[in-house]
């Protein structure tokens, strides 16, 4: 193997550039080329890529988003995108191809491993929501950015006396609103993966009330409902003062964690040496805290599944 191609695709997630550089780095120790594709697999179909250096990827370990770009490509999904795609590799004569992203991203990279491209992916996504692993580059440090705005919004809360609801991202995955309403004492946390009437949670919100508790923070996740639509109808039934905040984009962003910079680390440079082992089909991941590579198919058709424990200690300790 003499050529590496790497790229990123779909939501940036703090962290990709920590596994770009590892990726860098590593095929650098390798006596590996490096080929930087720029714009996710719509600048693969283009040939949007270079070589790389080693100072290419020189202070970015710190760096949120993406050097590499990212878009979406709609060519992508057709089988005369996918085609191109292949073409270009063989053209620039890249011999195998690291994918970084979620799952869309993922099921791309398997597509081009069915037409005969080695493919490693990395998943990468502040959702953390694909089946059989731990965490995904990037949860890490958007959980941390969602538990210091519930940190403060708690303290307007309290000196406002009232409930506060906060919606944040995830899709159709409750990991980020499960995550940190736990750390971030919340006194319910609405999931899509475990249904919560509006009725238990009016009537949490008047128990705390009657004892005499003065706020009251809900984390709703995007995937159940709409934060501002949610927030007029608690106001309505529980007649208790009621605000909105929707968090957005400010948690794809940020500095990423010491523990995404470790973790995307570690899984760049095993993409490096599957890749060099001869492996031509896997999604390396860290499982039940085992570095592990995995099958597209596994990773991407087995359903997520949330930490139920979790979900209901959180409940328990917010009575």
């Amino acid at each position: 193997m003499k050529k590496i191609g790497l790229l990123t695709s779909g939501g940036d997630a703090p962290g990709m550039n920590a596994a770009i550089r590892a990726v860098v780095r590593k095929c650098f120790y390798h006596h590996i080329v490096p080929i930087g594709i720029y714009n996710g697999f719509d600048g693969l179909i283009k040939g949007n890529m270079k070589r790389m250096e080693l100072g290419s990827v020189g202070d970015i370990i710190h760096r949120g988003g993406t050097i590499l770009y990212s878009a979406r490509s709609k060519e992508f999904m057709t089988k005369e995108g996918k085609l191109l795609a292949v073409n270009q590799l063989r053209k620039h004569e890249i011999d195998g191809l690291v994918v970084i992203g979620g799952d869309g991203s993922l099921k791309g990279a398997q597509s081009l491993v069915e037409l005969g491209i080695p493919t490693i992916g990395i998943p990468a996504t502040i959702d953390n929501d694909l089946a059989r692993v731990d965490r995904t580059i990037g949860f890490d440090t958007s959980l941390n950015t969602v538990i210091e705005a519930i940190d403060k919004i708690r303290d307007t809360a309290t000196s406002h006396e009232r409930t506060y609801v906060i919606e944040v991202m995830g899709r159709n995955a409750g990991d980020i609103a499960l995550y940190a309403g736990l750390a971030g004492g919340a006194e319910s946390i609405i999931i899509p993966e475990i249904e919560t009437t509006m009725e238990e949670v009016v009537c949490r919100l008047k128990n705390g009330q009657e004892r005499g508790k003065k706020h009251s923070i809900i984390v709703l996740a995007e995937g159940v409902a709409e934060g501002f639509k949610y927030g007029r109808k608690i106001e309505e039934l529980s007649g208790l003062e009621t605000r909105v905040t929707v968090l957005g984009y400010i948690q794809r962003g940020g500095t990423p964690t010491a523990t995404d910079r470790v973790l995307a680390s570690i899984l760049g440079g095993k993409a490096v040496d599957l890749l060099l082992e001869g492996e031509k089909s896997k999604i390396v991941t860290m499982w039940k805290n085992e570095l592990i590579p995995q099958d597209y198919e596994v990773v991407l058709q087995e359903k997520h599944e949330v930490d139920e424990y979790l979900y209901h200690l959180s409940k328990q300790l917010s009575i």
